[in-house]
């Protein structure tokens, strides 16, 4: 069965700019952290691990702010996958206020790297077939 992974976030006074809306550094950040739910709480790879060997860095990224999103909002943010390749992952993610109306949506590469032991490079390095069981579930 394949599905979003889903998260709701609630605007706090930390996200919004001086005209009351959310400072759009701060949707990247709340895409941040959507993946990084992703990854611990439904691939059962946190960040906390991960990142003691590996990295999934983001390789690029496509946004579009589609409506303003207000202090006090409740944001429901979904990400899927479109693609699965060697070592990396096409996500679709789109972020819905409480009205079903879309505040934005885009898409997410994301390339699974190996850390070398003195973090000086960083290579590409293909999942594994477990992984791509686990994030297959979200390919839509």
């Amino acid at each position: 069965m394949n599905t979003n992974f889903t998260k709701q976030e609630k605007i706090k006074f930390k996200h919004i700019d001086y005209a009351g809306i959310v400072f759009y550094p701060r949707f990247l950040e709340m895409l941040n952290d959507l993946v990084e739910d992703w990854f611990e709480e439904a691939l059962d790879r946190p960040f906390s691990k991960m990142h003691e060997t590996n990295g999934i860095p983001t390789v690029d990224l496509k946004i579009q702010f589609k409506n303003p999103a207000r202090l006090g909002e409740v944001l429901t943010k979904k990400l899927w996958v479109k693609d699965i390749g060697f070592a990396s992952v096409l996500c679709g993610f789109q972020f819905v206020n409480e009205k079903e109306v879309t505040v934005l949506e885009g898409e997410v590469t994301l390339v699974n790297v190996k850390i070398t032991e003195d973090r000086e490079k960083i290579k590409a390095e293909g999942f594994s077939e477990e992984m791509k069981e686990k994030i297959s579930k979200f390919k839509i």
